[in-house]
């Protein structure tokens, strides 16, 4: 069973449960850039108040809740483009589990 969601490993008793713990690690100007355009195209919301909610709440509930997470990863996974090792790594694992 693949287990996903940003705040999951915050939760003890459940990463207990889990064989491997993945993080996926997206650079902090990547998340703006999604978020920029997410919010501006799908919510209609203006610049000033998209800038305004990633520095007063997004960002700081990310170094809060997201960003420690890391510590508890047995793999952290940079979210490029071009990471075929790491999605080749995280095959072979599951491949094994599933053997």
């Amino acid at each position: 069973m693949i287990v996903e969601g940003i705040l999951i490993m915050s939760h003890p008793k459940l990463r207990d449960l889990f064989d491997i713990k993945i993080f996926v690690h997206a650079d902090s100007d990547e998340r703006l850039i999604r978020r920029l355009k997410r919010d501006l195209q799908e919510r209609g919301r203006d610049l000033e108040e998209i800038l305004n909610r990633y520095q007063t709440t997004l960002k700081p509930m990310h170094d809060q809740f997201i960003e420690p997470a890391k510590e508890f990863a047995d793999i952290i996974i940079p979210n490029n483009h071009y990471n075929t090792v790491a999605v080749d790594m995280v095959r072979t694992i599951i491949n094994d589990k599933l053997n």
